[in-house]
């Protein structure tokens, strides 16, 4: 089991055009990642026709989206100092059993706030299970 740092550092390679992706994604299923919860269950958001779960390498990240919450339209001055309950999971977790329990497509947003230190994991072959991926198999075998 890794931590959120190491992850952190694998998105950092990719983001800089040096590492491999598939590295890349077996740092992230071996990694411990942070993932707020509400009332509604695991903080997730819909952006093009996909479900992201947002996922956060440690504390610093997720108080980053908290302040960055705070300031964007919607969101609650309060965002920025409340406590935010989350939970640790793995990525593993979250890829194989979290994701196709959704139902929907979806997927794992890393560090969203952080523009320059985010990552997507889409829902494809490769990174999710096969039933819950969108792209078929003539899609498969391209770069992540």
């Amino acid at each position: 089991m890794s931590d959120g740092a190491a992850l952190a550092d694998r998105i950092a390679e990719r983001r800089a055009g040096q590492g491999d992706p598939l590295d890349m994604i077996g740092e992230l299923r071996r990694s411990v990642v942070l993932v707020p919860v509400d009332s509604g269950g695991l903080w997730t958001a819909e952006l093009g026709g996909i479900r992201w779960i947002c996922a956060f390498t440690g504390e610093a990240s997720l108080a980053r989206f908290a302040r960055a919450r705070s300031l964007a339209p919607g969101g609650q001055a309060d965002d920025a100092t409340r406590s935010w309950d989350y939970a640790a999971l793995r990525g593993a977790r979250l890829l194989d059993e979290v994701v196709p329990a959704l139902g929907v497509p979806a997927g794992v947003a890393v560090d969203i706030a952080d523009p320059d230190r985010s990552m997507f994991f889409p829902p494809v072959r490769g990174i999710v299970p096969d039933p819950a991926a969108v792209d078929d198999e003539a899609d498969a075998g391209g770069d992540v």
